[in-house]
């Protein structure tokens, strides 16, 4: 049966699995549910109500990291997670880190600020912004430049999903105008240009930005 991907593209969630599924040369369809007022039967497969949501099989599952840990048990060529343990851990850790940490405190208060709040006409606190820019994201930046290395990826000395997982937040980050300071953090300016340039991530990006309002 064929996989279909449930929630707005604009999720860095919903971006991660649809990238995962790329990356696995996996096709499935796309519903752009936004997650606000979630309809009753959608909490119904996912229960927290939140996006992404994958159904396969006449099946629901809930939850972006664990969407990807099962797509790699059933599909695991090209392999998208480490084989050594050590490896493995370090990219669960940095999934749940960039998932948990750099979204809530960083990506979520300036994409909301400055994207969601424009989509509803509303006026934008540009302190938070500058709050989230300005102290969050430099603390996250500098551990993401010391995980970086002499290195072009994250774990293991190629893609995984800790690859995945971590730049997607900040294609939320461009499209509300901010970008990487590339002479403060220029390994993490220059991973992040190689990874988004990674054909999975460019057509999403591409596709999201004619999107948005200009």
């Amino acid at each position: 049966m064929a996989f279909k991907i449930i929630g707005n593209g604009l999720s860095p969630f919903v971006r991660k699995v649809r990238v995962f599924f790329a990356e696995k040369g996996l096709a499935y369809d796309h519903e752009p549910l936004i997650p606000f007022n979630v309809p009753p039967e959608y909490k119904r497969k996912s229960p927290l109500g939140k996006i992404p949501c994958l159904e396969h099989d006449g099946r629901a599952l809930p939850d972006s990291s664990v969407i990807c840990a099962y797509v790699e048990r059933i599909h695991p060529q090209p392999p998208l997670y480490p084989s050594d343990p050590w490896d493995y851990a370090q990219a669960l850790w940095l999934e749940e880190w960039s998932d948990g940490a750099v979204v809530a405190n960083a990506m979520a208060p300036i994409f909301q600020e400055r994207v969601i709040k424009k989509l509803f006409k509303q006026p934008t606190d540009e302190a938070r912004v500058a709050q989230a820019r300005d102290e969050a994201l430099p603390n996250y930046l500098a551990y993401l430049e010391e995980r970086i290395g002499d290195g072009d990826y994250l774990v293991g000395g190629r893609f995984t999903t800790a690859d995945i997982a971590v730049a997607s937040p900040f294609v939320n980050l461009r499209h509300a105008g901010v970008e990487v300071d590339a002479k403060r953090f220029p390994k993490s300016a220059a991973y992040l240009q190689r990874i988004l340039a990674r054909p999975s991530f460019k057509a999403l990006v591409e596709e999201e930005s004619a999107a948005l309002p200009k």
